[in-house]
C-alpha cells in the first residue's frame, strides 16, 4: 500500500493525543503493585513486636527494599532502546509473590532477603513504566505523570488499612491472601501490553547527557537528601509514634492512611498548579509550609492532630510529580534513562532519611527526631531556588 501524506500525518497525531487504553492499564498497575510495599511501614510495629527489633533494626527493614534501586539507571537506559513492557508486567505478580509471604519469614536475615528481592522487583517497575506512561500520553504528559503518581500515592492510601485488617483478621501469616491480586494483576498486564509499541525518541548519547544532567539532577540530589528525613517521619516511623503515643494499631494505621489519602490530593493538585505557577514556586511553598506544619504537629492532639496531618500529607508529597515533570521535560530524548537516575536518587537517599530518623529516635526518642527533622527540611529552600529555570 503506497503511503501518502495523510498516513504519514497519522502517527505525529498519535503522538499527541492521550492514549488512555495504553495509561490506565499501567496506572491500575501501578496502585495494585504499590499496596505491598505500602504495607511494610504500619507492619513495622508487629516485626518490631514478633523479632524484638530496634527502631534502627526496623528502618533498615526499609532500606533493604529501597535499595536495589541502583540498577534503576540501568533498567531505564535500556528501555530507553529496547522494550521492557514485560518486566512491567511482571514486576507485581513478583512483588506480590515476596512481600506477601514475608510472615513465614524464619528470622530477621531472611526477611531482609525478601525485601531485597523484592526490591529488584520494584526497580523494574518503576524505572521504564513512568516514561512508558510520558510516551503515551502526548502533549498532556502532565496528565499522565498525575494520574501514574495518584495511583501510588492511593495504594499507599488503602494499602496501610488492608494490611492491617488482614494481620488483625488472618495474622500477619495469612497477609500472602492478598498476593492474589498481584499476580491476577501481571496477567492482565501481560494481555494489555502484548501489541505495545512504545513511540520513541532517538535516545540521546550519554556524552551529550551528562552535562545538562548535572544542572538538574544535583539540586534535586541535595533537596532529596535534607527533606527525606522529615517526609519519613510522616511514613514510614508514623504508625510507631502513634503507637508509642498509645494509640492502637488499627488507629496508628489509620493516621498513616490520612497523611497518604492527602497526598493523593496534593499529587492530582501539584502538576496542573506548576503549569500556572511554575515548578520552582511550588516546591517551594509546599517544602516551606509542610516543614512548618510538622512543628504544629507535635504539639497538637485529637482532631486537630488529623488535620494538621492531612495538610502536612497534601503539601510534602505533592512534589514527586513535579520534580518528576520536570525529569521528563528536561531530558524529552532519555525519558526512561533520566527517570531511571531520578528514580535512583530517591531510592537511595529515602533509606539515609529513614536511617537517620530511626537513629535519632533510638537516642532522643521519635518526638525530638521529627521535631529535628523538620528544622532541617527548612534548609532545602535554597537550592529548590538553584533548580533550572522551568
Amino acid at each position: 500500500m503506497p503511503i501518502t501524506s495523510s498516513t504519514v500525518a497519522t502517527q505525529p497525531l498519535q503522538e499527541e493525543r492521550f492514549q488512555i487504553g495504553q495509561v490506565l492499564p499501567i496506572v491500575g498497575a501501578h496502585f495494585v503493585h504499590d499496596l505491598y510495599t505500602a504495607s511494610l511501614a504500619p507492619l513495622l510495629p508487629v516485626f518490631i513486636e514478633k523479632m524484638s527489633l530496634s527502631l534502627t533494626q526496623a528502618g533498615s527493614l526499609t532500606i533493604a527494599l529501597q535499595i536495589p534501586a541502583i540498577i534503576n539507571p540501568l533498567i531505564g537506559y535500556l528501555a530507553d532502546r529496547v522494550s521492557l513492557r514485560y518486566f512491567i508486567a511482571l514486576a507485581p505478580a513478583v512483588t506480590a509473590t515476596l512481600i506477601g509471604f514475608m510472615g513465614f519469614a524464619p528470622s530477621y536475615l531472611a526477611l531482609m532477603i525478601m525485601l531485597f528481592v523484592a526490591g529488584i522487583s520494584v526497580a523494574a517497575f518503576h524505572a521504564p513504566s513512568p516514561a512508558m506512561v510520558a510516551r503515551s500520553s502526548g502533549k498532556q504528559v502532565g496528565l499522565g505523570m498525575s494520574l501514574f503518581m495518584a495511583a501510588g500515592e492511593l495504594s499507599y492510601t488503602v494499602g496501610p488499612l488492608l494490611a492491617v485488617w488482614i494481620v488483625t483478621n488472618w495474622t500477619l501469616q495469612g497477609y500472602w491472601r492478598l498476593a492474589v491480586l498481584g499476580w491476577t494483576t501481571s496477567l492482565v498486564l501481560f494481555w494489555r501490553l502484548r501489541d505495545h509499541k512504545s513511540l520513541r525518541e532517538k535516545p540521546a548519547s550519554l556524552v551529550t547527557v551528562l552535562p545538562r544532567a548535572a544542572r538538574l539532577f544535583i539540586p534535586l540530589a541535595l533537596i532529596g537528601l535534607i527533606r527525606y528525613p522529615m517526609l519519613e517521619s510522616v511514613s514510614t516511623y508514623l504508625p510507631t509514634y502513634m503507637s508509642q503515643r498509645g494509640m492502637s494499631l488499627v488507629l496508628a494505621g489509620t493516621m498513616f492512611s490520612v497523611v497518604q489519602f492527602a497526598g493523593v490530593g496534593g499529587v492530582l493538585f501539584s502538576g496542573p498548579l506548576s503549569d500556572r505557577l511554575g515548578r520552582k514556586w511550588v516546591l517551594l511553598i509546599a517544602s516551606l509550609v509542610s516543614s512548618l506544619l510538622m512543628f504544629v504537629f507535635l504539639r497538637t492532639n485529637g482532631w486537630a492532630m488529623i488535620l494538621v496531618l492531612f495538610a502536612i500529607g497534601f503539601l510534602a508529597l505533592s512534589t514527586t510529580p513535579v520534580m518528576l515533570a520536570m525529569v521528563q521535560e528536561f531530558f524529552p530524548n532519555n525519558r526512561s534513562a533520566a527517570n531511571g537516575v531520578y528514580m535512583l536518587i530517591v531510592f537511595l537517599l529515602r533509606p539515609i532519611g529513614t536511617l537517620v530518623v530511626g537513629r535519632m529516635g533510638d537516642l532522643i526518642g521519635l518526638p525530638n527526631a521529627f521535631y529535628w527533622s523538620a528544622l532541617i527540611s527548612l534548609l532545602a529552600l535554597p537550592f529548590i531556588l538553584a533548580l533550572p529555570k522551568d
